[in-house]
């Protein structure tokens, strides 16, 4: 299976990301498995450092992944209670460790988080907010979680996308 991460850089060494916050499934090396999700995500961070000053191009960077059964995995199929739980804990506390290799799952997008934040705030009831979720196109995540989570990718290669 190919997974890809869009950003502004060739990324052929990996490593967990740590100093972002309120990410939907904790710590990792975020990617997903449709290609023109990644694009868009390099479109969008490159569009945000080239407001600030940097001459930046949007790069999709391509990774195959082979599947360890050894490794602890978290398949999050759907946005139900379950999903909602682990991303209220992730983004509600930075040292939240969910003890995951990887976690499969959709992503909290722009409408998500919104009501990801409601629920958070304490503005709605989760059992709302997952029936508000039914009504969403969410796009896929696969985080990788851990240094033996990123041993089961290997860069194949990045490409820049307008």
């Amino acid at each position: 299976m190919f997974v890809y991460h869009g950003t502004t850089l060739e990324i052929d060494e990996l490593c967990i990301i740590r100093q972002e916050k309120g990410r939907d499934f904790g710590f990792g090396f975020y990617t997903t498995d449709l290609k023109d999700q990644a694009e868009r995500w390099a479109r969008r961070r490159a569009k945000l450092l080239r407001r600030v000053g940097y001459e930046v191009e949007p790069v999709v960077n391509v990774y195959e992944y082979k599947q360890n059964d050894v490794l602890n995995t978290k398949v999050l199929r759907y946005t139900d209670e379950e999903w909602l739980d682990m991303v209220l804990k992730c983004r509600g506390n930075s040292n939240y460790n969910h003890g995951y290799d990887i976690v499969i799952g959709k992503i909290a997008n722009d409408n998500v988080g919104e009501t990801v934040s409601f629920v958070l705030q304490g503005i709605m009831r989760k059992e709302d907010a997952i029936e508000r979720l039914k009504f969403e196109k969410i796009n896929n995540q696969v985080v990788f979680c851990s240094d033996k989570a990123l041993k089961t990718l290997t860069f194949v290669e990045s490409y820049i996308c307008e």
